[in-house]
């Protein structure tokens, strides 16, 4: 994935880089219900790898969609949450699902 900084001026490209790569769109869906823990997500998640995940989460962050709060407690806790600029993909997610339910079934592996 690659930064904001780095996305084009189409809004459509720009949209591809910024939730770009498996699992990016799913992680943000997940987001969308609030705050989750790592392990949460992950969990929400089967077939996400750490590496994965950490890797996207790292990406969202450093782009405005993410932030990342560590509570100083033992054991660590940190949370992550959607940001406005994040949380106004739900409409956007909210539009894909409307469309996809409306067309007739494809054979894949969805997540």
């Amino acid at each position: 994935m690659r930064d904001v900084d780095e996305a084009p001026e189409c809004g459509v490209a720009r949209f591809l880089v910024l939730l770009d790569g498996p699992w990016a769109t799913l992680i943000v869906r997940e987001l969308l219900h609030g705050p989750l823990r790592f392990t949460q997500i992950r969990d929400r998640l089967p077939g996400i790898s750490a590496h994965t995940l950490t890797n996207r989460l790292r990406q969202f962050e450093r782009n405005g969609l993410v932030t990342r709060t560590a509570y100083a407690e033992i054991p660590p806790r940190v949370v992550y949450e959607l940001t406005e600029v994040g949380g106004q993909l739900r409409s956007v997610l909210d539009a894909m699902n409307s469309w996809a339910l409306s067309v007739p079934p494809v054979s894949s592996s969805v997540p």
